[in-house]
């Protein structure tokens, strides 16, 4: 459920509405009570107003709280602790160069099932580097930056085989449109 939540449009759209529409409730309820039940000035005791406005923020807080910590295996920064945890013999490794306008990738042939380390740079511009899900889904993306030293590293796991588009998303010139190209993954030992 978490990753529908996460990783997919709908489910971003599903959790922002989850806290848009309880607050917008309470908005238009409040927005009600002014203008049609209760025009007049409240009579309600500061200290009662105290009290709500206070448990008001602990369930905004509250509901904050919870969804950042449900999300923090999905930031990239968690995702990196634990690919250095990953065995090297098991990784497979592939260099990619990005420059204007296309990707030099050692090995677009993968195999599901086995993490794979993208060790990534580019040698002349901003570029992006996105891999797609045969689907349509962004799986991930990161920016890259000519004249760092050291390249880009991201490991990510395919689970299912197919033909996985990868794109430049970061402008870098008039045939930036043009930057793209794609991975073969396969059956595990297939």
């Amino acid at each position: 459920m978490r990753d529908f939540l996460y990783q997919n449009g709908w489910g971003a759209f599903a959790m922002m509405l989850s806290f848009e529409v309880p607050f917008a409730l309470v908005f238009l309820y409040v927005i009600y009570r002014k203008a049609v039940a209760q025009p007049r000035p409240a009579e309600t005791k500061q200290s009662r107003l105290a009290r709500v406005e206070g448990l008001w923020i602990a369930l905004v807080l509250a509901l904050f709280i919870t969804v950042n910590v449900a999300s923090i295996r999905y930031m990239p920064t968690v995702s990196s602790a634990q690919a250095a945890q990953i065995d090297e013999q098991a990784l497979q490794q592939v260099e990619v160069t990005a420059r204007s306008w296309a990707f030099e990738i050692s090995d677009r042939e993968l195999e599901a099932g086995r993490p794979v380390r993208f060790s990534i740079k580019s040698t002349d511009t901003m570029h992006g580097f996105a891999v797609y899900h045969p689907d349509g889904r962004l799986l991930f993306t990161t920016m890259l930056v000519p004249g760092v030293t050291r390249a880009t590293s991201i490991v990510h796991t395919f689970t299912e085989p197919g033909r996985y588009r990868v794109r430049c998303l970061e402008y870098c010139g008039i045939a930036h449109h043009a930057m793209q190209d794609e991975l073969i993954v396969t059956k595990t030992g297939g």
